[in-house]
């Protein structure tokens, strides 16, 4: 109580650090964040009006399946359905395959809106840092493109109430063919 802190960031421009001084009760902190550009930038071109397949799930229900998948796995495999099984996580890893369905009126589902059978797969490499965001998260959205991308939508509340997002998006496996689906 009655200390204050103190934030400056710096950043000289292209090639240099973030550099960020943190000053608190007479100590300075400083923290030096590399930054990279990337060589092209990346349009997932994620568009609300070609999304054919939405859900929105407790973030729970995503948090208890990553907890029994087999996360040895290469690949997340994501099947949404107007059908059985409607919503479906499956992992192949070392323990063989394992599975999570989600029916369209589970306690866990808010919305369910898909219009058609989409089943594919993703890197979980790919997929394990959004795991932070669910984490934190009360409620998650996660929609699929006719291409197959994947759009997870973390809705996270803080400490005064305030809603904020992190959207994380990620293509398809490319190595998997359709008949291995």
């Amino acid at each position: 109580p009655g200390t204050s802190t103190a934030l400056r960031m710096c950043y000289r421009g292209y090639g240099y650090p973030l550099v960020l001084f943190l000053e608190e009760g007479g100590v300075v902190t400083v923290c030096k964040i590399n930054t990279q550009e990337p060589d092209e930038l990346l349009d997932f071109d994620f568009c609300s009006t070609n999304v054919v397949n939405k859900i929105i799930l407790q973030s729970e229900g995503l948090r208890d399946a990553f907890a029994e998948l087999d996360m040895t796995s290469e690949v997340l495999q994501v099947t949404m359905s107007p059908e059985k099984p409607y919503f479906r996580l499956s992992t192949f890893g070392n323990a063989g395959s394992a599975h999570v369905d989600y029916p369209r009126d589970s306690d866990l589902m808010e919305a369910f809106h898909c219009s058609q059978t989409q089943t594919h797969r993703y890197k979980i490499s790919l997929l394990k840092p959004s795991t932070k965001a669910l984490a934190l998260s009360c409620k998650v959205s996660i929609r699929t493109d006719a291409r197959g991308f994947l759009s997870l939508q973390y809705m996270i509340r803080n400490e005064d109430g305030q809603v904020c997002f992190v959207e994380y998006y990620c293509c398809p496996d490319e190595d998997v063919g359709e008949a291995q689906v």
